[in-house]
Formats: structure tokens, sequence, C-alpha cells
């Protein structure tokens, strides 16, 4: 039986709680920028730190803050009077004076340097103050001279350090995560979409890449000329003339600096023109028919529909998704596609947080919220102890926490609790509680935390040790990468899956935007390796829930269907897969 309804999932969170959590973050992000800015000026310590702290806590703040009067932003804790009026400003105007003050009187380049991984506001000011430094091409200079190792505080090895943050930095300009991406193309069909006869998003977007450099966008209309100007005509969208074409328009999403392409065609060439901008030149060139690939004849040839394409090359319809030219092609030949997993087929939600650690909300609402949603069961997956940066629980906690899961589960039946742990994976590979705690919970999702500086060897030789712990059911983000924000330790991916496969552990596929680990160009060879995966949200809060969407994106694209994927099990199919994993371990151990 399924409780609730399955379509509520995604159009819930789309029409209300997403857009409105990523207002917020605007107001967040702003009032952190606020902070760092003052602590590049010198201000007061004890100033700066009021606004942190109010970044801190509305960070757990799930109301729309643009919603609230005066009155009642004043009565947020650590918010205040002076911060409220902060707030109401934002909203109002985009920006709040004193944040604006603060940026006028700041070298851009400055304010870019704060991106840079690894280095505050208190570091770039003594490059700023003491070597003069303006700008990322300055930094870059008085590294390659040597004058920052020279520098009190950084030394060699935080000059190589800042080196490398440079680099990630260069590599990452421009580029946006899928999810932000996503809402880029949502603007431009919302506005093209009543002036043309199809739209369609191609190239990387239509993939659904983790990282989007290129917003791209086809469009089949006879109004080419109207639709050009109609975007130029937007505020946020500029044209950039020497690059756009008589069937193109180019130029930049000016919030993120994002490439945009709009490429124009007419409706009978919408399919074939659809894949060709699509699919990466590999899969179009791989797939042949006497003698001339898929590229050629799509160039060639009129289509009704994708379907029709692939069947005049005698081919099984692929996925937009899977055309990458690396596996799929040949699956399609030997006639295995995978029939790939959809939201449909998750019948719960493992790895999310409460209040028991760093979560937002309490046991109970997370768990009134995943039943409203229509899944079967919740995997409750607090923090454990040595994670003392979240809140991480005690022996006694998690007593405490069984106890009122025993509670919820009689009063929510037949939805289902199940008593997890997101166990620390510790420097020495062990898991940060003795094995009578370890045995106490239904499932552990181990994961690093701390300590992310490693070699290869040290960090494959930390995370197997972990999997073979006979306590250990799920690897919890194995890299611990952060897309666009910081590179993951460097995994040997083979070793790792083998030992997964060796140790019957399931890898999560993190369900994060921000993450999204395991990466997905390595999900065929878990697959080959028979190791099951499991599409986690990592929900700190209700609405996370709703990352699960990326997560299936991500899913898809790797070729995962949903009987390899471990949360796609029903309430008493999950139930019996954890109690004969208890059972085993406790024999191991």
């Amino acid at each position: 039986m399924f409780y609730g309804h399955e379509n509520c999932r995604r159009c819930l969170f789309l029409n209300f709680e997403k857009l409105r959590v990523l207002e917020n973050q605007e107001i967040i992000r702003q009032l952190s920028l606020t902070a760092s800015l003052m602590e590049l000026h010198g201000e007061n310590p004890f100033k700066l730190r009021s606004y942190t702290n109010a970044a801190f806590n509305l960070e757990k703040f799930q109301t729309p803050l643009e919603l609230l009067p005066i009155d009642e932003l004043e009565d947020i804790d650590g918010v205040g009077k002076s911060i409220a009026a902060h707030i109401r400003e934002i909203v109002d105007n985009g920006i709040y004076g004193k944040l604006d003050k603060l940026a006028k009187e700041t070298p851009k380049g400055i304010i870019e340097l704060l991106k840079l991984q690894g280095f505050g506001a208190k570091k770039i000011r003594a490059l700023w103050l003491d070597l003069g430094i303006t700008n990322e091409a300055e930094l870059v200079q008085a590294c390659l001279d040597g004058r920052v190792a020279e520098m009190k505080g950084f030394g060699e090895k935080s000059q190589a350090t800042l080196m490398d943050a440079i680099t990630f930095l260069r590599s990452n300009r421009g580029k946006l995560l899928y999810v932000k991406a996503e809402k880029i193309f949502e603007l431009i069909q919302d506005e093209l979409n009543p002036h043309c006869s199809s739209l369609s998003a191609i190239g990387e977007l239509r993939r659904k890449c983790e990282i989007i450099t290129t917003v791209e966008v086809l469009v089949a209309t006879d109004q080419i000329s109207s639709v050009k100007d109609l975007i130029s005509g937007l505020d946020d969208f500029e044209l950039s003339n020497e690059n756009a074409g008589p069937f193109s328009w180019k130029g930049l999403y000016k919030p993120t600096e994002t490439k945009v392409i709009i490429q124009f065609c007419s409706t009978n060439r919408f399919v074939s023109e659809q894949m060709l901008l699509s699919g990466s030149s590999v899969h179009l060139a791989q797939i042949e028919k006497d003698g001339t690939n898929l590229f050629n004849i799509l160039r060639k040839n009129d289509f009704e529909s994708e379907l029709q394409a692939y069947q005049f090359m005698e081919f099984p319809f692929i996925e937009p998704e899977l055309r990458e030219g690396l596996f799929e092609v040949s699956l399609a030949r030997d006639n295995k596609l995978p029939s790939l997993i959809t939201d449909k087929d998750l019948k719960g939600i493992l790895h999310n947080h409460s209040t028991y650690s760093d979560g937002r909300h309490t046991l109970e609402d997370m768990a009134n919220y995943c039943k409203e949603l229509g899944y079967q069961y919740l995997g409750i997956t607090d923090h454990s102890k040595s994670a003392f940066f979240a809140r991480g629980m005690s022996e006694e906690k998690v007593a405490e926490q069984h106890a009122e899961i025993e509670a919820l589960n009689n009063k929510l039946a037949p939805f289902r609790i199940f008593k997890g742990i997101e166990s620390d994976i510790l420097f020495d590979g062990s898991l940060d509680y003795p094995d009578e705690i370890l045995a106490s919970f239904d499932f552990v999702i181990a994961s690093v935390h701390m300590i992310l500086n490693m070699d290869e060897k040290k960090a494959t030789d930390r995370v197997i040790k972990a999997v073979t712990n006979p306590f250990t059911t799920i690897l919890g983000h194995p890299t611990g990468r952060l897309l666009l924000g910081r590179e993951g330790y460097p995994l040997n991916h083979k070793a790792v899956i083998d030992a997964c496969a060796d140790h019957k552990v399931v890898i999560e596929i993190n369900a994060n935007p921000h993450r999204l680990d395991l990466d997905w160009r390595w999900i065929q060879y878990a697959l080959e390796k028979n190791v099951m995966l499991s599409i986690n949200p990592d929900a700190h809060r209700k609405a996370s829930y709703h990352d699960l969407h990326y997560g299936i994106l991500v899913a898809r694209k790797g070729g995962l269907n949903k009987e390899m994927n471990l949360n796609s099990m029903d309430m008493q199919q999950i139930e019996d897969y954890f109690n004969k994993r208890k059972r085993t371990k406790l024999l191991t151990v």
C-alpha cells in the first residue's frame, strides 16, 4: 500500500517552499557578506558577530522572511530591530544601505577574493593592506614572486594552497549548479512560451549535467526578431552582439554572469535540431546505419519524434540524460538499456536529520511531512557524537531518540521511522560509537566530515576501513565534495566500490544539489559489481526532502534502475533487509 498522493511531492515543493527558501538564502547571503566586509575593514568584532549570529539563526527559519511584518522579524532569535530593518530594506530594494556602503568602499576584486576557499576576510585583509593587492591578477603575481610566502601568518604552504584556491575559483567562474541553471531556463520558458510553437532545454541542461557552463534553449518560431527583442528587453539578460547570429541569441544572464544561447528553428526542424543540440558529439557519431551516423541523418532529415529518429537508425530509444557517448550506445546495441528510475519508484527517505543534532525540524515534524508526501518510511540519521560541529548525539541522546521513535511509530502506523545514525568515519577509519551502541540502530550511514585534506591512499584506506566495519550499511557522500565549492578528497573509486561489493555495503547518491555524490560517472561500475545505491536527500529540514529530485536526475544519468536502489524497496522489504543485515552483523562481531 502507498500512502498519500505521489504527484504532490514535487508540486508542493516547487509551488511554495523552495522558491521561498532561495529568497531567504539571499537575505542570509547579504548578512554574511556584511560580516565579512566589516571584518575586512577592521570593524569591531562584536558588531560583526551580530550579523553572523543573525545569518546562522535565519538558516533555521522556514517562514518566507519577505512576508513577515517588521515586529515579527524583530522577534526572531538573533535578529533584533537593526537587522530586522535591514531585512525589510533588502525585501524592498534588493540590497540594504550598510552593505551597499561597505561594497562601494571595497575594491570589486577584493570582494571576489572573499570567495577563495579556505581564506577568510582576515587573510584577505592582510593581503590587501600589506601587499596592496586589490584583485586576483595581482594576487597571482604576488604568489609567483614569493611575496605571499614571506608574509607573517602565510608561508610556502599557504601560498601554494592559495594558488590552488585561485585555480579552482577560475575554473568554476561562470558555471552554475544544475539547480540554479534550471531556474534560469524556467524564466526563459515562462517569457517565450507564448511566442513559440515548441521550446526545449538543450545541451548540458537537457542531459541533466550537474554543472552547467551555458544555459542553452531551442525555440521553434516564425517570429525570430520579435522573440530576440523580447529576451533582450528583460532586465536580467544582456545581448552579446558580436556573438549572436541570424538564428541565435547569445548573451548573459547578468545576476550570475552565466552564458545563455537561444537557438531558433522552424517547427518541422524542431525534433532533429533538439537531438543535434542535446546529444554529445560522441553519442551522435557512435550510432550508425549503413555507414551513416546519427549526426548526418539528423542534419538531412526531419522527424516527428525522437523515438522515430532512433527507430529510423534501427536503435532503441535512449533517454536524453544518457546521451554522453560513454556507455549508453553499447548497452543499447546489446539490448541492455535499463528502465531508468523515477521519483515514483522511491518508497521512503533515508539520511535525514532532526533537532536531535543539526536539523531544523523536530523528529515528529520530519516524520509527519514525510508521511504527508506519500512515503512509507523515514530513516532518521542524526549526527554521531564526534560531530561536535553538528551537535552530534551522545549515547544518552541516542537512547532518548530511540524512545521517541518507538512512541511515534505507534502513533503514525502504518508509517514507520527506522532508527539510523550518520556515524563519523574517524581519521583512522573507525566509527565513533562502541559496538553495543551501533548494534542498537536499524542501519548505519558512515561518512567523513572532518580532516578532509588527505592524499588518495589515506582517503581510500580510511573509507575502506569504514566499509569493512560490520555495522556499516551505507557509505555516505563518498568524496565529501561540494560542487563549485570544494573538491572532494581523492578516492580510488574502484577500490572503494570493490570493497563495498565485498562487504555488501550500499553507496549513497547524496541528492543535495551541492553534492550529488557519488558522482554519476561511477554508477555503472557500481552496478557491474552488483553494489546497490541509495538516493538520499541528507535533509536537514523538511523542504530538503525535495532535493530527491536532483538525486533522481543524476541517478538516471548514471543508468540506475529501481531494482538496484535501496529506498525503492517498500517498507516490508527494507525492514527485512535491515533485519537480515543486523543478524549478520551480530554474528560477525
